[in-house]
This record gives C-alpha cells, sequence and structure tokens, in this order.
C-alpha cells in the first residue's frame, strides 16, 4: 500500500506514465483507475501472501461465529406483513421489523414487503436465518444502521431468500438488499439467496467476511462488497452481476481496500471485474471461476474494465485455482503481481496477466489459452512453474509504453539492407521490435514457459536475460514479428531455449553470452509437423524439435551447444520421448535432409544479436 511500498532496484526503478506512448512492440495498458494506483516499480514483489496481509487491517470475524444456544436467542416471527417476538428490544411497526440492542436473534418466516433494521449501538448482533423469506419495494430487505458487529448465521438445512426495491435515490447510504453499516459476517451451513434488484446485492460499509454457507446472488451493480476489506475463507458462492463480482472499494486508507480469498468456491459471473480490490488482492487457496465481460471472445467497449482479477496495487496468487474467462485482462495490477503456487487456467479477450510494474512468477501452473497478449509487464521474472501460453499477439511482452532508454535516447538503427539467406542482417521491414530500448526486462531464471505466438514469441522492448529453465517458442509465421524480440541486451547463461518462426525479423542473444547457442535460418521454410534436428559435429542429435506451424528460423541454447563449433539442422527423421512445446526427448535422423549449417555464437540472417 502506499505507507509500506517498496522500490525495487535495476531495471524495475521509479517510472510514472504521465502519458499514452505506444512502445514499438507493444503498447503498454494504462492502470486502472483508482486512488491507490502507483508508479510502475513501486511496489515489491519480494512481499508474500502473508506479509502483505500482515499490512493490512485484520478481518473481524471469529472461529465460532457459527455456534448459537438455542435458549439464548430471541424468535423473531415473520408473518406475511407483519412480525412478533419473544424480546422487548424488537419493536414491530406494521411491516418493519426493528432490533435494537444487542443479542443473537432467530428469525423465521415470510415478509412479503418490509424490512428487517438493526439499529443497535454499541453491540454485537447475531441474526439466525432459519427459513426467511423477505421483500421490501421502499429499501433494503435486511438494513443495519448501526452496531458494532452483525453476524449473519444461516441455519442447517434452511433456504433464506432476501429481496430488495428496484431502485434507491441517488446518494441512498442503504443500497443493497443486505446492508451493512458495520462489519459484516456470514457463515453456516445454510443457504442464501440474495437479489440486488436497485443496486448491490450484499454490502458492508466496513468489512465484509464470509465464512461458511452456500450463498448465491445477482444484483444490477455488485454483487458482494465491502468497503475495508472482503475475505472470502470458505463456503459456495454464485454471483451474477452487472457491476463488479466482488468488490473492496476503500482506496484511502492504506490499510483498507483489499480482497482475500482463502478457501471456499466462488462462481462469478459479472459484466464489470470479477474481483476488484482498491488495493490488495490476494488468493492462498479456495477455487475461483470467473467469466467477465462476456468472456474472451467479447470486446471491451468505452471506459468498461471487465478484468478477472484486479488490484490496485498487488495481486498475489499464492494457492488455490483459478478459471478465468475475462474480455479484459484475466489478471491484473496497477503495481504488481505475484504468481507462487496457483493453478491459473485462462482465456483472455487482452492481457492473460498484466502487471503496470513487476510480474513474478516462482511456482504453480499457469494454461493460458486464448489471449491477445500472454504474459505483459515492466519486469518480467519467471523463477520457476509451468507456464503455457496462447497469444494472438506477443507471447511474453516487457514492456512500459515509452520505447526509450533509461535516458531517454534511441537506440540507432543497425540492420543492414540484406536478404536472408545472403548472411546479413536485412532492414528493419517495418514496425516489430523497433530500435529504441526501454527500461525494462524480461528475466527467465528457472521453470518451464512454451509459447505460441501469433506475433513476437519472447519481447522485451529493453534487456533479456535467460540463467535457467526450459523457454520454447513457437513464434509468428509472418515476416514482420519473430519468434524471439529484444531491443537491448539480450544475454544466456543457462537454462534451455528453443525459439522457431519467421526469418524476416529474426534476433539472437549476444556473442558474449555465457552460454553456446545457435540461430539457423533454414534454406526453405517447413510446415507443421516437421521434425527438425540438431546435429553437432560429430554427428550426434543434441535437440529434435517438432514444429507447429511454418517455421524458417531455429535459436536453439543448451548446455551441450559450444561457441565456435559447427552444427547442423536436419529436416526429417522422428522424434521419441516425452516432449515440451515440441522440443522432445530425442530423435533420430532417418532420411532427414539438411536443411542448414551454421556455427555456434553467429547470428543467422535477420536482425542479429540482442544488443545490435
Amino acid at each position: 500500500m502506499r505507507s509500506r511500498l517498496k522500490l525495487v532496484s535495476g531495471t524495475a526503478a521509479l517510472i510514472l506514465a504521465a502519458a499514452s506512448l505506444t512502445a514499438c512492440t507493444a503498447e503498454s495498458e494504462s492502470p486502472s483507475t483508482t486512488a491507490t494506483t502507483t508508479a510502475a516499480g513501486e511496489v515489491s514483489t519480494e512481499q508474500n501472501a502473508a506479509a502483505v496481509l500482515a499490512a493490512n487491517k485484520k478481518d473481524h470475524a471469529q472461529d465460532g461465529d457459527a455456534s448459537r444456544s438455542p435458549s439464548e436467542a430471541a424468535t423473531i416471527s415473520l408473518t406475511g406483513d407483519t412480525a412478533t417476538s419473544t424480546s422487548g428490544s424488537v419493536k414491530v411497526n406494521g411491516s418493519a421489523v426493528t432490533i435494537t440492542a444487542s443479542g443473537t436473534y432467530r428469525l423465521t418466516g415470510k415478509l412479503a414487503n418490509g424490512q428487517v433494521l438493526v439499529n443497535a449501538p454499541d453491540g454485537k448482533v447475531k441474526l439466525v436465518f432459519d427459513g426467511v423469506d423477505i421483500t421490501s419495494s421502499t429499501g433494503a430487505a435486511v438494513a443495519v444502521t448501526e452496531a458494532d458487529e452483525v453476524i449473519v448465521v444461516l441455519a442447517d438445512g434452511s433456504q433464506n431468500t432476501l429481496r430488495d426495491t428496484d431502485s434507491y435515490a441517488d446518494g441512498a447510504e442503504v443500497n443493497a438488499a443486505l446492508f451493512s453499516a458495520a462489519d459484516l459476517t456470514i457463515t453456516g451451513t445454510g443457504a442464501l439467496s440474495v437479489h440486488g434488484n436497485g443496486n448491490d446485492a450484499i454490502a458492508s460499509q466496513d468489512g465484509l467476511v464470509v465464512q461458511a454457507g452456500i450463498i448465491t446472488v445477482d444484483a444490477v451493480d455488485d454483487g458482494l462488497r465491502g468497503k475495508d476489506y472482503l475475505v472470502v475463507k470458505g463456503g459456495t458462492i454464485t454471483v451474477t452481476a452487472g457491476g463488479d463480482g466482488l468488490k473492496a472499494d476503500n482506496a484511502e486508507a492504506a490499510d483498507s481496500g483489499y480482497i482475500s480469498v482463502s478457501g471456499g468456491e466462488v462462481k462469478v459471473t459479472a459484466a464489470g471485474d470479477g474481483a476488484d480490490a482498491a488495493t490488495d488482492l490476494v488468493v492462498t487457496n479456495g477455487g475461483l471461476t470467473i467469466v467477465t465481460g462476456g468472456g474472451n471472445g467479447k470486446a471491451v467497449t468505452g471506459d468498461v474494465s471487465a478484468k478477472g482479477l484486479k488490484s490496485g496495487v498487488i495481486t498475489v496468487l499464492e494457492g488455490g485455482k483459478a478459471t478465468i474467462d475475462a474480455s479484459d485482462d484475466a489478471v491484473h495490477g496497477d503495481g504488481a503481481v505475484r504468481v507462487n503456487g496457483a493453478t491459473l487456467a485462462i482465456a483472455s479477450g487482452d492481457d492473460a496477466v498484466h502487471a503496470e510494474g513487476t510480474l513474478r512468477i516462482d511456482s504453480g501452473k499457469i494454461d493460458i489459452t486464448a489471449s491477445n497478449e500472454g504474459l505483459e509487464a515492466k519486469d518480467i521474472v519467471i523463477n520457476g512453474g509451468e507456464v503455457s501460453i496462447v497469444s494472438r499477439d506477443d507471447g511474453m511482452n516487457a514492456a512500459n509504453g515509452s520505447g526509450q532508454q533509461a535516458g531517454g535516447q534511441a537506440m540507432p538503427n543497425q540492420g543492414g539492407q540484406g536478404q536472408p539467406g545472403q548472411g546479413q542482417a536485412p532492414g528493419q521491414g517495418g514496425p516489430g521490435g523497433g530500435e529504441q530500448v526501454a527500461d525494462v526486462s524480461l528475466t527467465v531464471t528457472g521453470g518451464q514457459v512454451v509459447i505460441q505466438a501469433g506475433g513476437d514469441g519472447f519481447d522485451s522492448n529493453g534487456v533479456a536475460t535467460i540463467s535457467g529453465g526450459t523457454v520454447i517458442v513457437n513464434g509468428p509465421t509472418a515476416s514482420n514479428n519473430g519468434a524471439l524480440d529484444v531491443n537491448g541486451s539480450f544475454t544466456i547463461t543457462g537454462g534451455v531455449l528453443l525459439a522457431a518462426g519467421s526469418a524476416g525479423m529474426a534476433v539472437s542473444p549476444a556473442a558474449q553470452s555465457g552460454q553456446g547457442w545457435l540461430s539457423a535460418t533454414l534454406t526453405a521454410a517447413v510446415p507443421a509437423g516437421t521434425t527438425l534436428h540438431v546435429v553437432d559435429s560429430a554427428g550426434k542429435v543434441v535437440a529434435t524439435f517438432v514444429t507447429s506451424k511454418t517455421v524458417q528460423n531455429v535459436v536453439y541454447s543448451a548446455p551441450a551447444i559450444k561457441t565456435g563449433e559447427e552444427y547442423k539442422v536436419y529436416a526429417g527423421g522422428s522424434a521419441a520421448g516425452t516432449s515440451i512445446g515440441g522440443l522432445a526427448a530425442s530423435g533420430s535422423l532417418g532420411q532427414a535432409t539438411l536443411a542448414a549449417t551454421v556455427k555456434a555464437g553467429v547470428a543467422a540472417a535477420g536482425r542479429g544479436p540482442g544488443r545490435r
């Protein structure tokens, strides 16, 4: 949050995007509009879920909130157009039922057109819903106007329903079917259906915690909203919302405005965002199924935000499973995003995972089946995990929108005018990676990344480094993009890289890289399904790859590649064993034919090595 942000060194230094500038490779998205929007790079991804939550206001809920003593509970019987009660603290005025003191109250029956109000200063009120059906044509079905805390317990086996008015006055404070001006907890083993006909379904002006229960809500605006925080610890929650599904919107306090999911099963279908946190969004367990804006096949129009998981500061996904189908970004952080142990299945109409600052992946599994760009951030760091990306444009894109070096200087064009196959890099052929070097970075130290990209596959408008892990890029077929696209220095010191794509914009690692690499432009493009082999001077097959689309350039780096030695690339033969993104465990030449002869460390025709 704003009072606890840490500056990140190096390429993640403070950059404030004050204008909408276009990078040569891709345009970085504008931050979401919240009072907590911070400069890119200002939020540290060293924070884990526990650290982020510790810096926030602790939620109010306690274990045992669902327990009650039937002998101590006062009874409120709803009888159509009025009610009766065994408690002197319950006032009945026609169809308006008002609770005026702390205590436990058991509600049963139906109120056809009325309200249950809680006005209990300095007290904790427990409402046990045991077969309640309340409809109001004038306002909220249940409204807490004053209390220290309210706990709604859904009695075992009960079905409860709340419906509110279809309109509220502009600026009305009470504006949800189940509204609380105090901290609100929902728990128990029963079921609750809430119809927010006029605005939100369930809303708290303080904190909202769901511990348990089967909760189904629909709302013309937001489904579940806790101003200070929204915490889901358990239960089964289904939300259909014309606005946001889950929301915490206090952007003024540094320790508020967060969403935490640590258990339960949540299903959201929203016209707006699936989960929108003004500050932090943290998921450590549970299951999320989210569809926003009609899904990835629908275009976002105007100023509508239809993101899956969105935070104003940092999004931390440290466990649980999330399936997201979003017309906008699927996972978004205005400051940063960290994935460490979560399992994500994503289809996105825009970026699958987007951070304005740093995007860091330490562990977990991310399966992106559709996106415009797979991963996009100012600084992308992959330390582990399994990432699979299908993108219409760039697979991974490190960009900030400036397209400039840290000093604001453009890198001069050093491309020649030759043609592929003449041993000379051709001219740029129009916009692709461009020649300006931005203060952004793409770093891979471990893990496994497999990319199927329609545009650039592995793309940095600044620098790029691979020191470990496995990166497989199935790049574009069009000559105006490349499997690799790095505007600044591109070094590889470890791991495995195989990038296959078109030849016109081919980029290679820097000659001074600590690990050997080769770049081969084939004598002719080969179609999808072709088996390619890299063979050393002793005739040993050191790599076998099966193409998934038309390919004319292949870049390969692994510990076995020795700089300065000659390698041959053959087309044909067979592949065997487990394959990672087309890179097979082994292969044999059979009747394969020679497709290229190269020297390791020498760039093939195209744009040449990184830091040209």
